[in-house]
């Protein structure tokens, strides 16, 4: 072997190789020769235990039903708004389908680290803007890029975002408390910068309807963002637990509620087996035989619930209960406990 610096020379690499492709060196040996190996892209974040965007469904389904009910009562208007699926992408790929003018906003979800984005299309904007001063809520064919939003579509941009905040607040508070925090606003989206180009991002898009008018909001997550909570998100943002005096006072609640429902009693003292041609040839003044059991068997809403003795209280035909039939014990005992 060649001794400057340990490496093979050329004769000995000539000899290697010629041994190989020949067979007579052997090629198998080392350790862990029968690895698997699984192809890895180090430029791409590992979304393997990733955040469980079933849960920003459910709190989006829930967050549209707020926002819509909000913009009606200030800006008179309640667009149709349609979630699409919430998607997992690089932040350089969303923003390829992005072109301004957009009102592209800035904003801190604390105590979530970094910055999320909040967009909203101009003919979101300025068909809201019509509807609040009596229009139809018509909206823009196009707009120059370098085109900036006027005074009163930004206040209008502005009443927006607080009736967002507040919707999205709420739709998040069973999962966990969030206070809204609007940074900064650009007409362009490739200003915005909350995230680099190969790191992912988790996008809300809405589609929004109103009138002839169509337009969407986004709402975009830093994937890293997220994932500090991710433990939570898996709990698929389930209502808040109660404890124990919550959860008795909605027992006492429900209780009280099913103490006034109606329900129909039977005390049955007898049986009869007969066959048809016998039940077709009776008539009139017939005597019918049955033997008495020592209990008359009662029932409530057909379910055998009591065993009974019959008997009388003053002038009204009373029953005194002595047993109380074994299935309907065990679910009574269950019901207590």
């Amino acid at each position: 072997m060649a001794e400057s610096g340990n490496l093979l020379s050329k004769e000995e690499i000539s000899a290697l190789t010629t041994g190989i492709a020949g067979g007579t060196t052997p090629v198998d040996t080392g350790y862990n020769a029968n690895a698997r190996i699984r192809k890895h892209d180090l430029t791409n974040e590992d979304s393997s235990l990733g955040v469980n965007v079933s849960s920003l469904d459910m709190i989006n389904e829930r967050f549209i039903r707020l926002f819509r009910l909000s913009l009606l009562e200030v800006l008179r208007t309640s667009p149709k708004i349609n979630p699409s699926r919430v998607k997992l992408i690089k932040y350089g790929d969303y923003q390829k389908g992005l072109h301004a003018p957009l009102s592209v906003n800035v904003i801190r979800m604390n105590p979530l680290r970094g910055q999320s984005l909040v967009l909203i299309d101009p003919n979101v904007i300025f068909s809201s803007l019509d509807n609040f001063f009596g229009g139809s809520g018509r909206g823009i064919d196009s707009l120059a890029p370098t085109r900036l939003f006027t005074p009163t579509e930004t206040r209008v941009i502005s009443i927006i975002l607080d009736v967002f905040f507040k919707s999205l607040q709420e739709a998040w508070l069973p999962l966990m408390p969030l206070e809204f925090e609007h940074v900064s606003s650009e007409i362009n989206p490739q200003f915005a910068q909350i995230a680099d180009e190969n790191d992912l991002v988790i996008v809300n898009h809405f589609d929004a309807e109103c009138g002839d008018s169509k337009g969407f909001i986004d709402l975009v997550y830093p994937y890293a963002s997220l994932k500090p909570i991710r433990d939570l998100l898996r709990s698929r943002a389930s209502p808040v637990d109660g404890d124990d005096e919550s959860d008795k006072r909605w027992q006492n609640a429900l209780t009280s509620a099913l103490g006034d429902a109606e329900l129909e009693m039977k005390v049955i003292l007898g049986q009869l087996k007969l066959t048809m041609s016998n039940l077709s040839a009776m008539k009139e003044g017939d005597l019918m035989f049955f033997k008495k059991t020592a209990h008359a068997r009662v029932t409530i809403n057909d379910i055998p619930t009591f065993e009974a003795l019959v008997g009388a209280s003053g002038p009204n035909v009373a029953i005194q209960i002595q047993t109380v039939i074994g299935q309907v014990q065990n679910a009574m005992n269950k019901a207590n406990t």
